[in-house]
């Protein structure tokens, strides 16, 4: 009976997984189909309901037309714009995961918060120009430039202000600010906030006094009679804004701001770096795009990759001379470097480790011994199949790497191989359906296009 029985699970477990294979991965498509084929990823740096994200769906939604495929913008926000900078320089260079970068890409890698410059992209087009504002509720004490600058120089490091995380472009404009009317770059103290959106809601919260950003980023709230600017940091009043005037009317000079475009990773093979930049081009010069701009009260500025690269270059040399200025170090040195998180993780990590080895010497009896061994080995398989993911998951694809990994999982916890083979099957069949296929989340599809 029990033979039969073995068999007969054996017959099942054959055919779940032949049934898994047939219907689970349904919309795995062959590597050479038409690019292209399937969702495309617009990674934006900063938060929902900022000025770049506002422009990155924009950017997605005549992207979906010109290219017939999905394109999902992703917040990949944290670390100043670290994390959404590196993941979109290091993404597959495949042509499905372009970024809308920003100023900070010239900046961070000078401050020393990552290895990534423009050099590690590929081509890309820019889209937009804006210089920095500084804003004040609406019931703030200071009705001028003048007044502010006052208040100051007699409170140095009285005021809070935000706009975006420590050492993003907003942060330097106020710096630059600061050190232009003779007062340290740190006079207004920083309060890091991913993106001028809940920077603007926290300054009318009450928890900032002052906020540092674009004035298209805060036009709303202007509009409204909620906030008030003080001065625009620009050559000349912004026609979409003629009412506000710049710094250098009211005697501080300064000029600065961001700039906005989109880059494709390194080494994106040549036709297809061709159809997105085509097609990048296109939405760019549009009339709807250029409509959108003008509405919300962004500068419009188109560069073609060349252009756009020359550009790169020049202001990189122009912001590493900045930051790297006496001005600016101590407005540095209170940046938390970008692997702070991950490096209290791993140590967390090792201390759980630790842990668990000094369970084992200690331990009084064989059955503590036992499970302290046992706890010792699932942590470090469980560990280990997390890193073999990471490595693996953007060459093999999602299906080739997790379903191994979690049978392997699974078996090693005690669970029979038939079973552990069934569940994996269809556990990892489920979660690509799911994602892959009905939500159209891109999941990483390896050489072999899955």
């Amino acid at each position: 009976m029990w033979r039969r029985l073995g068999r007969g699970a054996w017959a099942g477990g054959i055919g779940v997984l032949l049934m898994g294979f047939s219907l689970g991965f349904t919309g795995c498509g062959p590597r050479d189909a038409e690019f292209p084929d399937r969702p495309v990823i617009l990674i934006c740096p900063w938060a929902a309901g900022g000025g770049t994200d506002r422009v990155a769906r924009q950017l997605a939604v005549g992207l979906e037309r010109e290219l017939g495929v999905p394109v999902n913008v992703v917040n990949a926000t944290g670390a100043s714009g670290v994390t959404g900078h590196t993941r979109g320089a290091l993404a597959r260079p495949d042509g499905y995961t372009i970024t809308l970068a920003t100023a900070e890409l010239n900046m961070l890698h000078w401050r020393g918060l990552m290895p990534i410059t423009y050099e590690d992209y590929g081509p890309g087009v820019l889209v937009n120009r804006d210089p920095a504002a500084l804003f004040v509720r609406k019931d703030a004490p200071w009705q001028t430039l003048e007044a502010l600058n006052e208040h100051v120089r007699e409170n140095p490091r009285d005021l809070q202000a935000s706009g975006t995380a420590l050492g993003g472009i907003w942060h330097v404009a106020m710096a630059g600010w600061l050190t232009a009317m003779g007062e340290e770059a740190d006079a207004v103290r920083w309060i890091s906030i991913e993106g001028s959106s809940p920077s603007l809601q926290e300054l009318m919260a009450g928890g900032l006094d002052l906020v540092s950003c674009s004035l298209p980023e805060a036009r709303s709230l202007l509009q409204a009679g909620e906030i008030r600017a003080l001065g625009v940091m620009a050559d000349e009043r912004l026609e979409e804004f003629p009412d506000v005037p710049t710094f250098a009317e009211q005697g501080v000079e300064t000029s600065l701001g961001t700039w906005r475009g989109v880059l494709l990773p390194r080494d994106t093979p040549e036709e297809r770096a061709e159809i997105l930049l085509d097609a990048l081009t296109a939405v760019a010069t549009g009339e709807a795009f250029r409509t959108f701009m003008e509405r919300e009260g962004f500068n419009w500025a188109f560069e073609a990759p060349e252009d756009f690269r020359a550009t790169l270059s020049e202001l990189d040399e122009s912001f590493g001379e900045v930051l790297t200025s006496e001005a600016f170090v101590r407005m540095g040195e209170e940046i938390i470097g970008p692997m702070a998180f991950p490096a209290v993780l791993g140590i967390l990590g090792l201390a759980v480790l630790i842990g668990l080895v000094a369970s084992r010497q200690l331990g009084r009896s064989e059955s503590a011994d036992a499970l302290s061994r046992k706890g010792l080995i699932r942590s470090a398989a469980f560990l280990a199949a997390v890193g073999i993911y990471l490595l693996a998951a953007e060459t093999l694809g999602f299906v080739l790497t997790a379903f191994p990994l979690v049978f392997l999982l699974m078996w090693r916890l005690g669970v029979r191989w038939w079973t552990s083979l069934i569940v994996s099957l269809l556990t990892v069949a489920v979660v690509y359906q799911i994602f892959a296929v009905l939500l159209r989340v891109p999941l990483p599809r390896g050489i072999f296009g899955w």
